[in-house]
């Protein structure tokens, strides 16, 4: 045949066609599929309970609580390694830049102050910095894989994911070949990715770059202009600006920290970035970014329409939000609904193909780490024991990690008053609060929204060095129904800058705190 004659081309032209096809028949056996004059590796159908795509928060999170559930769990990722955006060129790098950088600026603006002598010749290791953010993002992906995944015996494939029917999955092997999974339900993760082409800029990840181009720069930039005032622009744009670039941000809406942050609390966090340095061009369109011999020249417009400018950098820094990835997925194939471009789920996360299941930022809500490793994790429990999935996105915490960190949970006051809701609103400096004062870190507040009629909470946002760990307290209170005068009942240890949550809260429910 066409396939023994391909196979004797491979092998030897001395062979007989007979001795060829007992070859064949010996390397189907062992996994190779031969034909054509190729020998390519193929791997036998294996059955799961769950086979999950994608091992970033959410995947490899709900893959470990359904293995401790007893069910028989796959894990598939085509980047090879677990952790996915956040874990590889997202969260946990940009933190332990902004870690590192935080001190560094800190050393340089207060040590003196505190009695600290010798920190302005404090000198910055950049390369040694980017080495240790790199051995950060290698240890936790690396412990994901060897110790959670081996741990709780989840099995791990290493390719790209195509749904080749409802309980069914083609891998295409990182290492060669192709492997077919079969499991009763699959589970959706697949995260989304940053937006890298518009009208007016294409990435380079050199002199134009990403937030994953931000991440590896061989050098700090002098002059870095930031497209996009949301989260990720002003973390990252933080990080540089503390360590010597001169950081202009370019924002198309009237406000920073993009949707869902309060308006009273935006605009004091502007305040505080720019006493630090940050430069801020506000309403602003950018209609063109090129690149010049010296550097790239980036113009722009008022958004309402008006003169143009143009301003120098060495490096721009586009993050503009992010897309789902769904390429080359095949949910089309398979008849998944769609919504609009995200994949349409019930109350359970359940696709309208029964067995198949989404989470993450693939579906509607908040594109969240958090918030996709909670719905991994109610997707596991509901397949496992049948118990229903509930996450209430109101309830879901939003952070900027910059210094101050900005936290929030619940309603804004803009939300509360376009709804039509009386609310009662309790608001607390941190310049009144004891420990803040020793720490010698006061910018910022605690504003407590509640329901006027029931004193129900409906919101908490906070503006503090530590407001995402500050935050949990609140969330912990909306989830389970607190009404402000609960915690402001709540005895909290002193001096800590956690008071100031219980500060807010007096004013909320009782008009006035007892210290401020």
């Amino acid at each position: 045949s066409s396939s023994q004659g391909g196979l004797c081309r491979v092998l030897s032209p001395h062979y007989s066609a007979q001795s060829v096809s007992m070859a064949a028949i010996g390397l189907r056996r062992l996994g190779y599929r031969t034909s054509f004059g190729q020998c390519a590796r193929f791997f036998a159908s294996s059955e799961y309970d769950l086979c999950i795509i994608g091992a970033g928060p959410g995947g490899y999170t709900g893959a470990v609580k359904a293995s401790q559930l007893g069910l028989k769990t796959v894990c598939i990722e085509k980047r090879g390694v677990t952790g996915g955006t956040c874990t590889l060129v997202g969260c946990i790098p940009s933190k332990a830049l902004l870690q590192a950088s935080g001190v560094y600026h800190d050393a340089k603006a207060s040590f003196e102050s505190r009695g600290i002598k010798g920190a302005e010749n404090l000198t910055m290791d950049f390369e040694q910095m980017m080495a240790n953010k790199d051995a950060v993002v290698k240890k936790l992906s690396t412990n994901i894989e060897k110790i959670l995944f081996k741990n709780n015996k989840v099995s791990f494939v290493k390719g790209h994911a195509k749904l080749t029917g409802p309980n069914s999955v083609t891998v295409a092997l990182n290492d060669g070949g192709e492997e077919t999974i079969t499991a009763k339900n699959i589970m959706l993760a697949t995260g989304s990715e940053v937006i890298e082409k518009l009208p007016f800029v294409e990435v380079d990840e050199e002199q134009i770059v990403s937030s994953t181009g931000a991440l590896q720069l061989k050098k700090v930039p002098e002059k870095l202009v930031v497209i996009g005032g949301g989260v990720i622009g002003l973390e990252l744009g933080s990080v540089y600006g503390r360590i010597g670039s001169n950081v202009t941000v370019v924002e198309f809406l009237p406000t920073i920290g993009g949707l869902g942050i309060d308006g009273e609390v935006a605009k004091d966090m502007q305040r505080i970035l720019k006493k630090q340095g940050m430069d801020f061009k506000m309403s602003t369109k950018v209609t063109s970014v090129e690149k010049t011999g010296s550097g790239v020249k980036v113009s722009m417009e008022p958004a309402a329409g008006g003169e143009s400018e143009t301003i120098d950098a060495d490096i721009v820094l586009v993050c503009v939000g992010r897309r789902e990835y769904r390429d080359g997925l095949g949910v089309e194939e398979v008849g998944v609904a769609m919504e609009g471009k995200k994949i349409k789920v019930d109350d359970t996360f359940r696709t309208n193909v029964p067995s198949i299941y989404a989470i993450g930022d693939i579906i509607d809500g908040p594109m969240l780490a958090h918030k996709a490793e909670d719905e991994a994790s109610m997707v596991a429990e509901y397949l496992a024991s049948g118990k229903k999935p509930h996450l209430d996105y109101n309830n879901v915490p939003s952070v900027v990690y910059t210094h101050p960190e900005v936290a929030w949970v619940g309603k804004t006051e803009e939300m509360l008053k376009q709804e039509g809701v009386e609310y009662r609103k309790g608001k607390f400096s941190f310049a009144a609060n004891g420990r803040s004062m020793a720490n010698a870190d006061t910018e910022g507040f605690v504003k407590v929204l509640s329901c006027k009629k029931t004193d129900k909470l409906l919101g908490v946002h906070i503006i503090n060095s530590i407001a995402g760990d500050i935050i949990a307290g609140a969330c912990i209170g909306m989830e389970y129904g607190a009404a402000s005068e609960d915690l402001a009942r709540v005895c909290m240890a002193h001096p800590t800058v956690s008071e100031v949550l219980k500060g807010a809260a007096q004013k909320t429910a009782f008009g006035k705190a007892v210290s401020g």
